[in-house]
C-alpha cells in the first residue's frame, strides 16, 4: 500500500511549513493552518525509516472525532477535515508545554520509578507502587516543548514560575486537561478500553486557551484493554494494549533507544504492515466504526485538491 512520508504542498496564501517528526502544518495567511498527518512513525524522538500505510488517516480521523466529542467541554481549533489525512484548522498561540496525564503507573513513569524516582514533574508518587498499578487519583506530569531532540519533564511550579505559561492560563489548561481526560476515560469504558495515559497541546487565540492538535491517538495515547486487567495486574504480567509502545518495545527488543551510535532495526514491508493492522485495530475499538481506508491512490494529488477547495470555501 503507498505511504505519504514528505510533502512539498505549495497552497493559496502559504507562509510557511512546518515539518514536524508525524504532522506537516501549512500556514495560511498567518489565520488557518493546514495540518498534514503523514505515515510517518517516531519513537524515541527519532523519525523511523519507513512509513506505516493508513497511519495518517487513522491518526487524523480518531483525533477529529474526539476533537467533535469534547467541543462542549473546551474550545478547539478544528474547522475541517477535508481530507481523511488533513486537519484545517484556526492558528492558534502554541503554549510550550505539554500537559501529560496519567491514570496508571506504566511507560517511561514506571521505568523512572522503577529506577528508584519517587517524585515526577513535582508529583510525590507512593511507595510500593507495581507496574500498570492506577494511581489514586490521575497526575498531570508536564514537559516542556522542544523543537528538536527530547522533551524535558517540568513541575506546574518551575512553568509558572519560568514564566513559562501564566498562573491562570496553566490552571485553565489542568482543568481543561483533567475534564478531557474524564470524558476520553468515558468514551474508552464504553468500548471496552482504558484510557491509561495521554497528552493534550493548548494554544491561546483572541485571549482564549484553545486545544490544539491531536487529542486520544494511539501517537498521543496508551490504551489497556479492560477486560483481562485485573487478572493481568494480580498476575504481574503485561497488558494487552493499544498505544505506541508496542513500537517502542519492539526497538528496545532490538537494541534501540535512540541513544548516540544504536542503529535502528530493520523495518521490513511486512513489519510495517502489522504495525499499520494494530494502528487500525485500535482505531475500530475506540469509534466502534469499521474503518475504511481510502483510496489507493495519488496520496499528494488528492490532498492537494481536497485543500484547495476547503480553502476556497473559507475564504468565502
Amino acid at each position: 500500500m503507498a505511504t505519504l512520508v514528505r510533502t512539498d504542498f505549495n497552497f493559496e496564501g502559504q507562509k510557511s511549513v512546518y515539518h514536524g517528526k508525524v504532522r506537516d502544518v501549512y500556514d495560511i495567511n498567518d489565520d488557518v493552518l493546514v495540518m498534514i498527518a503523514t505515515d510517518r512513525i517516531s519513537a524515541f524522538d527519532v523519525i523511523l525509516p519507513k512509513g506505516i500505510p493508513s497511519k495518517g488517516q487513522v491518526l487524523n480521523q480518531i483525533a477529529a472525532k474526539f476533537l467533535d466529542a469534547t467541543a462542549d467541554i473546551v474550545p478547539n481549533w478544528k474547522l475541517a477535515t477535508p481530507d481523511p489525512m488533513v486537519t484545517v484548522g484556526l492558528k492558534c498561540e502554541g503554549f510550550r508545554v505539554e500537559m501529560i496525564i496519567r491514570g496508571y503507573l506504566t511507560g517511561s513513569a514506571w521505568r523512572e520509578y522503577q529506577a528508584g524516582c519517587r517524585e515526577l514533574c513535582g508529583v510525590r508518587l507512593p511507595d510500593g507502587m507495581r507496574e500498570n498499578e492506577r494511581f489514586p487519583e490521575p497526575i498531570i506530569t508536564p514537559t516542556t516543548k522542544a523543537d528538536a531532540g527530547h522533551d524535558e519533564n517540568i513541575s506546574r511550579e518551575e512553568i509558572i514560575a519560568q514564566g513559562i505559561v501564566s498562573k491562570e492560563d496553566y490552571e485553565t489548561m489542568e482543568r481543561y486537561t483533567r475534564a478531557l481526560f474524564a470524558r476520553g476515560t468515558e468514551i474508552a469504558a464504553a468500548k471496552g478500553l482504558i484510557l491509561v495515559d495521554t497528552k493534550y497541546e493548548f494554544g491561546k487565540r483572541d485571549g482564549k486557551v484553545i486545544l490544539i492538535d491531536e487529542i486520544h491517538t494511539p501517537d498521543s495515547s496508551r490504551y489497556f484493554y479492560a477486560e483481562g486487567y485485573e487478572e493481568r495486574f494480580a498476575k504481574g504480567e503485561p497488558q494487552r494494549q493499544l498505544s505506541k509502545e508496542f513500537v517502542r518495545q519492539w526497538l528496545i527488543d532490538h537494541n534501540f533507544m535512540g541513544k548516540a551510535g544504536q542503529q535502528v532495526p530493520e523495518m521490513t514491508d511486512e513489519y510495517c504492515d502489522s504495525v499499520a493492522q494494530r494502528y487500525i485495530e485500535l482505531y475500530e475499538h475506540i469509534t466502534g466504526e469499521k474503518f475504511q481506508p481510502a483510496a489507493d491512490e495519488d496520496i499528494a494529488a488528492r490532498i492537494e485538491k481536497n485543500v484547495a477547495a476547503c480553502l476556497s470555501t473559507l475564504k468565502k
